[in-house]
């Protein structure tokens, strides 16, 4: 069951991705040559006026072809891409990556409002566990707005910040410190070295004590749609943040997840979700989903060929140079950046695969 949740949650989010280049293309009466759901040999495909739709065997990846790469002249076909403004060429590329971010928005929004509770958490402190330290320089009511200079929007960031970045030691061997930005009584404050209790555990890591406790308020319109907001773009941060940990060397290949990675990580959260409550089950899966769609959004941002952001930067090109690059020269920049995307798939797929097996 959760192999097929998994599965599940990538078509959908695939399939919303290509929605959007797709109803884009149509909003400004481009030509779409086809509309692909998968990867691999041809399942099912049906012809709808000038488009075919195809659904593929392997559910990872999709595409909606639009002759991009195919030098037309205005007086051949005035509806083929590469005959349309720039600026509308590249809001169809961006909209797959904005319909992504829009569906991890009502994903967050449906999450926050499954939650049983008519209240929903702060980033305000509220108190200080027994035994605290950060009281010396924090204070209840102060509202974190900031930790070590990173923009504080959930209590996601709060844990990404104790747990996930390089723990800095006080003079007392026992004490990690950092620094913290709070509005207190309407003012901002800057607070330096804030002490946690960081003893090492059994496995010789730093177990930092986070010794206050958040607000709670109550749920209401607004404050609901901003905490979807909010989380929105924690999420999207969290994927450049991890990009930039992986450029320097943060992280290795043996902790990047592909697709086979994500399908099992996927099904094991939704299946402890599962065995505790089946409203814990969908909660977990559709978390799952919202951080993924939105990485799937960030991600095809990037400058990178073959990728939507790819292409926004021969758009740029384009509009400084006041022509197009030549649709053979973008079309083998962008193969090339394909074949090193599969091959680098690949890799990870085969490490995905010998981690499950170990």
């Amino acid at each position: 069951m959760s192999i097929v949740i998994a599965i599940i949650i990538f078509a959908v989010i695939i399939l919303i991705h290509e929605l959007g280049h797709f109803s884009a293309a149509k909003l400004f009466k481009m030509k779409v040559i086809s509309f692909n759901l998968g990867m691999g040999p041809t399942l099912l495909k049906k012809r709808s006026g000038e488009t075919l739709f195809q659904l593929k065997a392997v559910p990872f990846g999709g595409s909606c072809q639009l002759g991009e790469d195919e030098e037309e002249t205005e007086e051949k076909d005035p509806r083929m891409f590469r005959n349309k403004p720039v600026w509308q060429r590249a809001i169809v590329i961006m909209a797959g990556a904005f319909m992504n971010i829009v569906l991890g928005f009502f994903l967050c929004l449906f999450i926050v409002n499954m939650n049983d509770s008519k209240m929903i958490d702060t980033v305000e402190i509220r108190g200080f566990r027994e035994g605290a330290a950060s009281n010396q320089q924090l204070q209840r009511g102060d509202k974190i707005t900031h930790i070590n200079g990173m923009r504080i929007f959930t209590w996601a960031d709060i844990s990404y910040q104790f747990y996930n970045t390089e723990t800095r030691m006080s003079e007392d061997d026992n004490m990690a410190v950092f620094n913290f930005t709070v509005v207190r009584n309407g003012e901002k404050v800057q607070l330096q070295n804030v002490p946690f209790f960081a003893p090492l555990n059994e496995e010789g890591k730093r177990a930092i004590f986070l010794d206050f406790g958040i607000e709670w308020v109550d749920k209401t319109f607004f404050n609901v749609i901003t905490r979807a907001a909010k989380e929105t773009l924690t999420y999207s941060r969290l994927v450049i943040i991890t990009l930039f940990d992986l450029i320097r060397g943060t992280y290795g290949l043996n902790d990047i997840a592909g697709p086979v990675g994500v399908v099992s990580a996927i099904g094991e959260v939704s299946a402890v979700g599962f065995a505790e409550s089946t409203t814990e089950g969908i909660r977990t899966s559709l978390f799952m989903a919202a951080l993924i769609t939105v990485n799937v959004g960030i991600f095809n941002l990037l400058p990178i060929p073959a990728l939507d952001g790819g292409r926004i930067v021969f758009f740029i090109i384009e509009a400084f140079r006041r022509k197009p690059v030549k649709a053979e020269i973008e079309g083998v920049i962008h193969l090339v950046g394909f074949a090193a995307l599969m091959i680098f798939m690949l890799l990870i797929t085969v490490l995905d695969i010998g981690k499950l097996i170990s």
